[in-house]
């Protein structure tokens, strides 16, 4: 079977069929988890200690261990799965061995992210009875998709510039996500809609809506605004590297706009034309950080957050810079750009 397309990932979720091992890898650990949790309820109904054995890591790669799981009956009948966590390539070889055991329990292996050459995925995806599923973040339109159908479930519905906000904020883990939609459900209330100003509400923590504004005010050459904001979000919990990765994505969509503009796109029709669009209460200061860079200078200072970035992420602990010292820098060192370029025009 190897890789599943998106398209056929649902069904086989609901009906894994013959397939005897499943691997669910990638960087998303909450959507791993959510998807053989799917699996299990498919193949067990949900908890039947009868039909159902979870291996630590440890015990799955000694020899045999896996093999015994997979043949073994369940006392009530019917189909068995049986689950590793944390899996790496230490059990591959026991993976091999219960890909040979007779019976048709199910194996599905947990893991984080894997390339192309590991042993796992070297051995599952030509095998005709494994399938390999990469789970990774789903962003944009994809991401405002699946909220759109999470809220379905809990019978809420929202509109286009809701989801896209939401899209925008909540990408980074899918339990995190279900968690949020969870909220946004209890808000609406069954058969409730959602507009922007009910998310803005529900979802618009004190550190996401800090951190807009300080990236908002940097580009903008807005310094003491940006310095304060800053402040707050970090107080409210941001990490650095959020902080930096968050600037990056605001920095490439003024430059996807920027560039827009110099085209002879007026600033509003170039900011509702980025996806997901500017919210509308940003698209101000959106505008001021227009007029103070040029497609180039945008460029560059995306360069110069991709190294801030990997000095933010070093696991050296002789680094003599701590990690807010340098998202801090790098915030303000676009409002230093910025207001520069206010002062020059």
């Amino acid at each position: 079977m190897a890789k599943l397309d998106a398209r056929r990932l649902p069904g086989f979720l609901k009906d894994p069929g013959a397939t005897r091992v499943v691997l669910l890898h990638g960087e998303d650990a909450g959507l791993v988890r959510e998807r053989a949790d799917a699996l299990q309820q498919a193949v067990t109904g949900g908890d039947d200690p009868f039909r159902y054995a979870e291996l630590p890591r440890e015990a799955a790669g000694k020899p045999g261990a896996l093999s015994a799981e997979m043949s073994a009956l369940a006392m009530t009948g019917g189909r068995r799965m049986v689950r590793v966590r944390d899996a790496t390539d230490a059990v591959a070889g026991g993976v091999k061995e219960a890909l040979n055991a007779p019976g048709d329990t199910l194996l599905v292996l947990e893991a984080g992210e894997m390339p192309a050459r590991a042993k796992l995925r070297a051995l599952l995806e030509p095998h005709p009875q494994a399938a390999v599923i990469a789970c990774y973040r789903e962003r944009g339109a994809e991401l405002a998709g699946t909220i759109a159908t999470l809220l379905r479930e809990q019978g809420v519905t929202a509109g286009p510039a809701a989801l896209e906000w939401l899209a925008g904020r909540l990408g980074e883990d899918r339990m995190m996500l279900r968690r949020e939609v969870e909220k946004l459900a209890l808000y609406a209330g069954e058969g409730g809609r959602l507009g922007e100003e009910d998310v803005l509400a529900c979802i618009g923590d004190g550190s996401t809506l800090d951190l807009d504004e300080a990236l908002i005010a940097a580009t903008a050459g807005e310094i003491g605004v940006a310095d304060r904001a800053l402040d707050a979000a970090l107080a409210e919990g941001a990490h650095p590297v959020m902080i930096v990765r968050a600037a990056l994505r605001h920095v490439q969509r003024l430059h996807l706009a920027a560039l827009a503009v110099a085209g002879g796109t007026s600033p509003g029709q170039a900011l509702d034309g980025l996806r997901p669009p500017v919210f509308f209460r940003n698209k101000p200061g959106f505008e001021r950080a227009l007029r103070c860079w040029s497609p180039a200078a945008l460029a560059a200072a995306g360069d110069a957050l991709l190294e801030a970035e990997k000095r933010t992420k070093s696991s050296s602990a002789a680094r003599p810079i701590p990690d807010q010292v340098i998202a801090r820098e790098a915030i303000l060192a676009l409002g230093r750009q910025a207001l520069a370029a206010r002062r020059r025009n």
